[in-house]
């Protein structure tokens, strides 16, 4: 029982559980320790939760996705059916099928960080994010003498440009995370560098970061992994 009320998939840690929750009371007498059993319960949770294959974190991610359109479906703007045919209640996973990677979505990976994240970002912070946060315009224009790029901001899209890069850029959504700019500030630097400066053997005269987000920069061709995902 105890094992389902704190979601363990396995026994492995009920026993410490139950010694834990024992060795706070004495019979007849108030707790003489006080003990931090959310704290306790999350850490067992993310330990195994970092023992999870690959396919598992996904899952688990997806988990997350749908117990917020669960309890929050008013805050997204994208259809939600909650009802099948005969008017009985769908399970979740099938309200939307903006989380589902399938050939005949109706959606793009663009319009779920537009449609999802963003709304979800502005629930969990309180308010709407910006646009483009305050560390991905430093990158960008660290002070009026570093510059190393621009930003343009449409109705429906930003652009990203980086001084020098001959690539047209792609079109970002209206709220860009870190991951979506790292690959897109990767690809136009890299660009940029070989076409006035690699080929030519000078010196670059921009501090590249190597490492951005979740992405770390190691090599040149790089540029056509980065330019390939966000083809995609």
């Amino acid at each position: 029982m105890i094992a389902v009320i704190f979601r363990f998939r396995t026994i492995e840690f009920v026993d410490e559980t139950i010694l834990v929750l024992l060795s706070t009371f004495i019979l007849g007498q108030r707790p003489a320790i006080k003990y931090d059993y959310a704290s306790f319960i999350a850490d067992k949770i993310h330990g195994q939760f970092m023992n999870l294959e690959r396919e598992g974190v996904f899952k688990y991610t997806s988990f997350i996705y749908h117990l917020l359109l669960y309890y929050h479906p008013d805050i997204f703007i994208f259809p939600i059916r909650k009802l099948d045919a005969k008017g009985e209640r769908r399970s979740v996973i099938f309200w939307t099928s903006i989380f589902h990677r399938i050939a005949d979505t109706p959606y793009t990976y663009y319009e779920f960080i537009d449609l999802f994240i963003h709304p979800t970002s502005t629930l969990l912070i309180g308010a709407p994010p910006p646009r483009l946060s305050g560390d991905i315009r430093k990158i960008l224009q660290l002070s009026k003498n570093y510059r190393i790029g621009d930003r343009y901001f449409y109705q429906n899209h930003i652009e990203i440009k980086i001084y020098g890069c001959e690539l047209c850029p792609y079109k970002l959504p209206n709220y860009v995370p870190i991951r979506l700019f790292s690959l897109e500030y990767f690809r136009q630097l890299i660009n940029s560098d070989l076409t006035h400066l690699y080929n030519a053997k000078k010196k670059a005269q921009l501090k590249i970061r190597n490492q951005l987000g979740p992405f770390i920069l190691n090599k040149r061709e790089a540029w056509e992994d980065t330019d390939k995902i966000l083809g995609e």
